[in-house]
């Protein structure tokens, strides 16, 4: 079965951030499955993780899988410094930090803007897609219906930001970094060195010590494995957005706003949307812990914890089937109740 997809650049002009700088004559790409109702409700947000784009996140999409583009018109759009939306690669005087709530705020404007959105059916997300969609919540408490967060949560944690440290400071040590997030060339061996640091956290100890990467990844051994799948991930990105997006991740917190003064309890209550947390048991960088200590605070949540050894990336199981279909079944449920 087919459905119909589009894409395209939306131009949102000089876009000023939270910090007060400005992200100069700013494009957000977008890419949409499926056909927006009479009404424009039938809608699901659906931000990228780290460095994806939207792409690489179309695999969940199918009236078969975990988003149904033959009910809901889905819009994935690409977030900022993911180099398809405007970056920090490509523009030099781009902002120091862009948070996900400007990323959200961008968001607001293509779906309200361009497609004349009255209300979102549900706000999708994994890892800082999961992040987007609490600050879709927390930002438009009454345009939300429903957040999903899946192994991400609503501030980063202070465990998390220590990994997001070492990444950034790998970054800054090498040769070609010239400051601000910015490189004089791409650093070749530093690229590969932050894509060994990101294998070490994107998996459990239990993925590793099971040898998943060889039985269910096709590996020969771990040092290809580390090098086909991690070294070439990275290195195809450009390092100037690869600092500019774990920046951002830093900075998550839906308490930022002045409204809450950092009072992360104030902001998860004021959130009116259904919230379903899906963390993953072995995710290093969002832990359980972290879902559970939100979800007293919400007005409307439900916890289902994905009990699973690939750690983080039991949240996007593309070539992971139990992962996934606990995933899919939790998700139709939810959004049919």
């Amino acid at each position: 079965m087919s459905w119909h997809v589009d894409e395209g650049r939306f131009q949102l002009g000089d876009f000023q951030v939270e910090s007060g700088e400005v992200i100069r004559s700013a494009e957000l790409s977008w890419q949409s499955h499926g056909t927006l109702n009479d009404a424009r409700d039938n809608v699901i947000i659906y931000p990228c993780s780290y460095m994806a784009n939207h792409d690489a996140l179309a695999w969940l999409i199918g009236p078969d899988k975990v988003l149904d583009p033959s009910k809901y018109f889905i819009v994935v759009p690409d977030m900022f410094s993911n180099g398809f939306s405007s970056s920090a690669a490509d523009d030099d005087t781009f902002p120091q930090l862009v948070t996900m709530g400007d990323n959200v705020r961008a968001q607001y404007r293509l779906l309200t803007e361009y497609f004349g959105v009255t209300s979102l059916q549900c706000a999708y997300g994994f890892s800082m897609g999961a992040g987007q969609a609490y600050n879709w919540a927390s930002i438009y408490p009454d345009f939300v219906k429903r957040a999903i967060v899946v192994c991400g949560s609503a501030r980063t944690s202070d465990h998390n930001k220590v990994f997001l440290s070492g990444l950034l400071r790998t970054l800054e040590a090498a040769p070609e970094y010239i400051g601000g997030g910015h490189f004089s060339a791409e650093p070749t061996k530093t690229l590969k060195a932050f894509g060994h640091i990101y294998a070490g956290w994107a998996l459990s100890q239990d993925f590793y010590r099971e040898g998943l990467y060889r039985s269910a990844l096709g590996a020969q051994d771990l040092d290809t494995f580390l090098q086909s799948d991690w070294e070439a991930s990275f290195m195809a990105h450009r390092a100037a957005n690869l600092y500019s997006q774990a920046v951002t991740w830093y900075h998550n917190d839906i308490s930022r706003s002045p409204s809450f003064g950092g009072d992360i309890a104030a902001a998860l209550q004021a959130i009116k949307a259904r919230v379903l947390l899906m963390p993953g048991e072995t995710d290093l960088y969002f832990r359980v812990a972290d879902n559970e200590a939100e979800l007293p605070y919400l007005q409307a949540g439900e916890l289902r914890v994905i009990r699973s050894i690939w750690g983080h990336r039991a949240g996007n199981p593309a070539v992971n089937q139990a992962d996934y279909s606990f995933l899919k079944a939790s998700v139709h449920e939810w959004l049919n109740e």
